[in-house]
């Protein structure tokens, strides 16, 4: 079962790393969203194995350690918001181009050309 939930959670970051890497806000978004999904895995597999009540009356030996569910309720939190704020910039992007693609900043552009060539610093 470890082995089944590494693969999904190495699929979820390989996919979200690639979407990631487009230039569509709403593909970055997706993309986000799947490596948080894969950050969520990790950490409750971190968690140990499943079954357990975090609290329960009396015993100390059957509790689990809810340090993992508390990490994966922080992430979903600022995976939500990071959410929010790139679906905001991308409907802002909408109503003033009718485009969410991401274009190439001119400050780098300019940097880019003004670099020297390593032919000539040979």
């Amino acid at each position: 079962m470890i082995v089944v939930l590494a693969l999904v959670v190495g699929t979820l970051y390989a996919v979200g790393t690639y979407l990631l890497l487009q230039r569509n806000l709403t593909q970055i978004v997706i993309g986000l969203a799947m490596m948080g999904h894969g950050a969520n895995l990790v950490l409750l597999m971190a968690g140990g194995r499943a079954g357990r009540a975090p609290i329960s009356g009396g015993e100390t030996a059957g509790f689990a350690d809810p340090l993992p569910q508390a990490l994966a309720l922080t992430a979903i939190v600022i995976a939500f918001g990071v959410s929010a704020f790139l679906l905001t910039l991308a409907y802002r992007s909408w109503l003033l181009r009718h485009d969410d693609e991401v274009e190439d900043d001119l400050e780098d552009r300019r940097i880019a050309r003004s670099r020297p060539d390593p032919e000539d610093v040979r």
